[in-house]
């Protein structure tokens, strides 16, 4: 009986090998070996020199001879002549990664790697250290393009971002921490994304380790071909938490191309401040599903305010592309083409329409903002929170459209905690109408179906105009 029952657990250890053994054949786990053998001589460490002196305001060579030292006061005066301690400059340590562009010596890397650098240092993989200069640098997009004088040098071959999938399996090389020749792997967590100061950058979000020193570095699809630049991590450590984020391919290489043919980068320009289409306000516009982006406010002499755009539209295509969310916006409109003729299709009162649009150059300075005194006149309580009439001051602070708004004294309760609204907001329309003073706010409120979301349009105190929906109670 012993000898049976030590046959079938034998026997079943033996099937238990059998299966994992086939299952690991069958997951088919890729092999970075040869994409990594064939791309490392591509991949360059960049370090920076930065003038800085030290602090010392009495330039005067010090002696112990208290005499002689005010005999070289009024010889040399009191700025003296320098501390040769103050004129060396200091190399920093590894700043960040890069990758040959092109054999003709063109480095891609991250502006913020080369930002306020007095001297780029390109260190190529077989120990070369080069000078290089700086062609152009995009704060925007984070990348800079580079130029160094060498030979043997191998390009990267770039790729196509565009058809990128979740789930893809990528690689990054460069030099975390000054590690050179690092390479880590993992996958395509996300894409699309959007980041705080990354308006025109639909970011690629992977959980390849990403750490300082890997900034401008390149990453790579399974056929070896760079489809994204490693650029920013998100980490409450400083260092790798499984969130990175890399520039796509297909962005940076616009960005490059501008970058090389004149230094800088032109952008398009729409002219309008947009926000999130949240499922209560898609229901106070009527939409089944939140989509687009929502006009909350048309900059004046911009581009838009040129056209039919008005305030309270949601723009679902810009040049034939979808617009999914606000957030992919300004990466299509700022790459299209300046001077480009396209048709803008929006929702306006429930029914779609076409817009034709000429696309113009982005600004270099931002569009000033203004901001309103505060006066209380008269006040009433509606919808959860006390309104008062508009003072002349306030009035005259607001602009064009300076004949209508309420302004929001106290939030208190609900609806109008729950919308969102905040104390010293100015509300200037509900649900399309332009609102006179609060009388005229109460009277529409009044006719209004209870139980129904509609929108308000909200200017913030910064100047920022925005949608929120309200429900009626």
């Amino acid at each position: 009986m012993k000898n049976i029952i030590k046959y079938l657990f034998q026997a079943s250890l033996l099937y238990t090998v059998l299966i994992f053994s086939t299952y690991a054949q069958n997951v088919n786990l890729p092999d970075f070996t040869k994409l990594v053998q064939d791309n490392k001589s591509s991949i360059v460490n960049i370090s920076t020199v930065k003038k800085s002196y030290k602090n010392n305001d009495n330039n005067i060579p010090q002696v112990p001879n208290d005499e002689l030292n005010e005999f070289l006061k009024k010889f040399f005066g009191e700025r003296g002549f320098k501390n040769p301690e103050k004129q060396i400059p200091r190399r920093s340590q590894s700043m960040g990664s890069g990758f040959v562009y092109s054999g003709d010596g063109y480095i891609i890397t991250n502006h913020h790697v080369i930002a306020d650098a007095d001297q780029i240092i390109v260190k190529l993989n077989d120990k070369r250290e080069l000078d290089a200069k700086l062609i152009g640098s995009d704060p925007s997009s984070d990348i800079a393009l580079l130029k160094i004088k060498a030979k043997n040098l191998k390009p990267v071959k770039i790729g196509n971002s565009e058809n990128l999938k979740v789930g893809q399996w990528v690689l990054a090389i460069g030099s975390p921490f000054g590690f050179e020749s690092t390479v880590t792997a993992g996958i395509v967590s996300a894409i699309g994304r959007s980041l705080p100061n990354g308006n025109y950058v639909p970011f690629i979000q992977t959980d390849v380790a990403i750490n300082p020193g890997n900034s401008g570095g390149p990453l790579f699809n399974l056929n070896g071909e760079v489809i994204g630049i490693n650029a920013q991590i998100f980490s409450r450590s400083g260092g790798f938490m499984g969130l990175s984020f890399a520039i796509p391919m297909d962005v940076a290489s616009n960005v490059i191309r501008q970058l090389k043919k004149s230094g800088k980068v032109s952008r398009g320009w729409l002219g309008v401040y947009i926000q999130e289409v949240t499922n209560n306000l898609a229901k106070s516009f009527g939409m089944k599903n939140p989509s687009g982006a929502l006009i909350s406010k048309i900059i004046q002499d911009g581009p838009a305010s040129k056209t039919d755009l008005k305030v309270g539209d949601i723009i679902l295509k810009f040049d034939g592309k979808k617009i999914i969310s606000s957030s992919s916006l300004p990466p299509i409109v700022g790459s299209t083409e300046i001077g480009k003729n396209v048709k803008i299709e929006i929702l306006r009162n429930g029914s779609r329409k076409i817009i034709r649009f000429k696309v113009e150059e982005l600004p270099s300075q931002e569009i000033a903002k203004r901001t309103n005194k505060r006066n209380d006149p008269k006040t009433k309580k509606i919808l959860g929170m006390t309104v008062s009439n508009l003072s002349d001051s306030e009035r005259k602070g607001i602009g064009k459209d300076n004949k209508f708004g309420i302004r929001v004294n106290v939030v208190s309760n609900d609806p109008a905690y729950e919308s969102g609204l905040l104390k010293n907001d100015i509300i200037y329309q509900i649900s399309g109408k332009n609102i006179k003073n609060i009388d005229h706010f109460e009277n529409i409120v009044k006719s209004m179906k209870k139980g129904d979301f509609v929108p308000l349009l909200v200017r913030r105190s910064q100047g920022n105009s925005i949608y929120l929906a309200i429900k009626i109670e």
